[in-house]
């Protein structure tokens, strides 16, 4: 590369090129914090519950359809359950997600 002969454009790159390489050292940085934050939030992510139960809208928020806890179906008015409860809120008549087949997981016969 050919080099400008006289001092002050020599220091005029000078400055440029520190200029640059600060920007290039601040996005390093940024995108460095950014993958650590993503590490600790998948680390840090609640575990999903094994059973869920689908909730009506209205007074009380009646319970309409068992689930398994990774259900595509689930939809937005749910609550994670313990297996118990699922097993009870399956036997007394709630339905069963036909995606995902809580019942048959649970060995629960019709």
């Amino acid at each position: 590369m050919p080099w400008p002969p006289d001092l002050a454009r020599l220091l005029t790159l000078r400055v440029w090129h520190a200029m640059w390489l600060q920007r290039i050292h601040t996005k390093i940085a940024a995108l460095q914090e950014r993958e650590a934050e993503q590490e600790h939030g998948q680390k840090e992510r609640p575990q999903e519950p094994d059973w869920i139960v689908e909730l009506g809208i209205g007074k009380g928020r009646p319970p309409t359809e068992v689930h398994v806890g990774g259900c595509y179906a689930g939809g937005k008015r749910r609550r994670p359950v313990p297996r118990n409860e699922a097993r009870r809120l399956l036997t007394s008549g709630v339905r069963a997600c036909t995606h995902c087949k809580p019942d048959a997981q649970l060995r629960i016969l019709y």
